[in-house]
């Protein structure tokens, strides 16, 4: 009776008190739960092609309660793979020993790897198939993109920012093994594959970007630099280079430094490129005109002990001229003249001080002082581009709504998103409004001046014209400005009057040639502002050759391959061909001071305007507005034009001029 009542009492506590915990570890033993990672979406330039990848890799795993000498195991594994230090085999063999049913041996390894490892023929390691990403072009807009870490999570760049529609959904396999764990049943739920991601990035313009961008770092001996591409009238981002740069594909090889986005992450002093902000302000607020003079008082004005000078002595200058030869004194005029309130607005106006781009994880929004806290000397300061901080994003975002004629547009790298065979775009955001259409054609006028007679001369490029302006900033060290590191730069967009990219280039510390913007940062710009008329297929805005008609076919679309590429086509009719000109300026984008030259007509048929008198400039603007074509002989001012004024003319004729340097008064009425 002891004996059953034992017994019983016995399967009572073994069946009723612990039943669930028996439960539970038979489910451990039985069965397996195994989550099955998605495979992630890839990442493609604007035109398709492939800037990262997954691919399947083999990640080893062991089951410790069936290795019986874990020391002997880990050596003969890692005698397999072959790079471990002797610290790795020692932790591997501690995981073996210890008694779990599953540790990972080494994820993510290469097939080579995974072949020696399967010869071993051990009990209790087997295989597993992961995703591992892989990025083609190596260092290709490494800081735009990001990467990936060991566990398919994005942990910098697009990765990060877009994880959740990249990554997908993971999967799950439920597996049952019997004593011997052998499995005889399998139940899978597969996982749901991630989003593709199509790039406002052109692959060959970045690629020409980072080239230029390295070569100019390692000339000047620069501690690092960036370049951004952007469309001024849709905000895409076309390329954005950083230097020093790392391969995604090894990133933990690579620091912190080489890492960052320092288009977005890094603030800088912008210098006199921030002057175009104070001489928009000024032109939108009529507080001064383009012609007005400015007394920049021998280059030099003070603020109690404070002393501010120019680098050259220039006396009386127009307000223009202020502009072209950088004048620090007369920029520093015009900014007390419209007050701390009324800069303090378009300095807002033009995106500085916040975020711009919801597709840049971690961006600086920049330092911008409160209006109502500057006193006079400050405001001398932020007139001239310091005392401010910015970052080139938002720098080149700035210029590009000078350049589409006064609309602040989001920059943005992502273009679409495709998932399940639907594409979704990302439309263009508006900002907000920063100066007139007018104020914009005016100072895309007075940059023009800056790239053909100004402090640019390094960034002009033969037959295109260009607006700019450059920038020379000394750097804080320590409190106080350095007076051996600067920050040389350049901003400026292209073709002037009917630009398809803005183009800045910052260059941190440069060493080598001096450390002006011009010379330095323009050189860049000049390289990378060919490269990328070139491969836009923009035809020379200056001396054009004769125009390439397109045939078109009767249904209205745009040139294969540009949507917006500048040159003639033909659109046909129902009946009759018309020569239709494409990217020529809207009337806005002509210099207001062209109102004065009438265009006449003669039963209807346009008739080309007597030009004579005009700068070589000024007649290119007035020909564009109409559609014709120049070829300029000589400078100065028009002298003589064929054919003669009053000539009827087509939309795509041609006009040649002679110019000659002499006084208004001595040419031919």
């Amino acid at each position: 009776m002891l004996w059953g009542a034992a017994i019983e009492g016995r399967l009572w506590y073994l069946q009723v008190h612990l039943h669930a915990d028996l439960q539970a570890r038979a489910e451990r033993q039985q069965m397996r739960t195994i989550s099955v990672p998605p495979k992630r979406g890839e990442i493609l330039d604007r035109r398709g092609r492939v800037l990262a990848y997954s691919v399947d890799t083999d990640s080893i795993y062991a089951v410790p309660t069936e290795i019986e000498d874990a020391a002997k195991a880990a050596a003969a594994l890692c005698g397999a793979l072959e790079d471990c230090a002797p610290k790795d085999q020692q932790s591997l063999a501690e995981r073996l020993g210890q008694s779990r049913a599953f540790v990972y041996v080494r994820r993510q390894v290469s097939p080579a790897q995974a072949r020696r490892v399967a010869a071993l023929e051990f009990e209790g390691v087997g295989f597993l198939k992961e995703d591992r990403r892989f990025y083609p072009n190596r260092e290709l807009a490494a800081q735009v993109i990001g990467f990936v870490g060991i566990d398919n999570n994005g942990l910098g760049g697009l990765e990060a920012a877009y994880d959740a529609q990249i990554r997908g959904s993971q999967g799950t396999l439920l597996v049952q093994t019997d004593a011997r764990r052998h499995a005889f049943s399998r139940l899978e739920r597969p996982p749901t594959a991630g989003a593709t991601i199509e790039l406002t990035i052109d692959q060959y313009l970045q690629h020409v970007a980072e080239r230029e961008l390295r070569d100019g770092v390692a000339r000047n001996r620069a501690a690092a630099g960036t370049v951004v591409i952007m469309d001024p009238k849709t905000g895409e981002i076309l390329a954005l280079a950083n230097e020093p740069s790392f391969n995604p594909n090894t990133f933990r090889d690579a620091q912190a430094a080489q890492r960052r986005n320092r288009a977005v992450q890094d603030i800088y002093e912008p210098g006199s490129t921030f002057k175009v902000v104070t001489a928009s302000a000024a032109l939108d607020e009529q507080v001064v005109a383009v012609d007005d003079p400015i007394d920049v008082s021998a280059g030099l004005i003070r603020f109690g002990s404070r002393v501010i000078n120019d680098d050259h002595s220039y006396g009386i200058l127009s307000f223009t001229d202020v502009i072209v030869k950088s004048s620090n004194v007369g920029a520093i005029k015009v900014g007390l003249t419209l007050g701390p309130e009324r800069l303090g607005r378009y300095v807002r106006r033009f995106g500085f001080g916040r975020a711009l781009s919801p597709d840049f994880p971690g961006q600086t929004a920049g330092i911008v002082w409160d209006p109502a806290k500057l006193d006079a000397s400050a405001l001398a300061s932020i007139s001239m581009g310091y005392q401010v901080g910015v970052t080139p994003l938002q720098m080149v975002a700035a210029v590009s709504s000078i350049a589409n004629g006064g609309t602040l547009i989001e920059p943005r790298v992502v273009r679409a998103l495709v998932r399940d065979g639907r594409r979704t775009e990302v439309t263009p955001k508006v900002l907000g409004r920063t100066i007139k259409a007018e104020t914009a054609a005016e100072l895309t006028s007075i940059m023009e001046e800056v790239v053909e007679r100004g402090t640019a001369t390094y960034a002009r490029v033969p037959g295109y014209t260009i607006a700019g302006k450059t920038g020379t900033a000394a750097k804080l060290v320590d409190g106080r400005y350095s007076h051996t590191d600067f920050n040389a730069s350049f901003v400026g967009f292209l073709p002037s009057r009917d630009p398809l990219a803005t183009i800045i280039v910052v260059i941190d510390s440069p060493r080598a040639q001096g450390y002006y913007g011009g010379p330095i940062a323009g050189t860049i710009f000049q390289k990378v502002a060919t490269a990328t008329l070139r491969h836009l297929g923009v035809p020379p805005t200056i001396n054009p050759g004769p125009p390439v008609l397109v045939a078109r076919s009767s249904r209205p679309g745009p040139v294969e391959g540009r949507s917006d590429l500048s040159g003639i086509a033909l659109a046909r009719s129902a009946h009759t061909p018309t020569i239709v000109p494409l990217g020529v300026p809207t009337a806005a984008a002509v210099d207001p001071r062209q109102a004065r030259v009438a265009l006449s007509s003669s039963k209807g048929a346009q008739t080309l305007p007597d030009i004579r008198g005009l700068s070589a400039r000024e007649a290119l603007r007035t020909l564009t507005s109409i559609g014709v074509t120049a070829r300029l002989h000589g400078d100065g001012l028009v002298v003589s034009q064929s054919p003669v004024a009053g000539t009827p003319i087509e939309t795509g004729a041609s006009c040649e001029l002679w110019l000659e340097r002499a006084p208004a008064a001595s040419v031919d009425p």
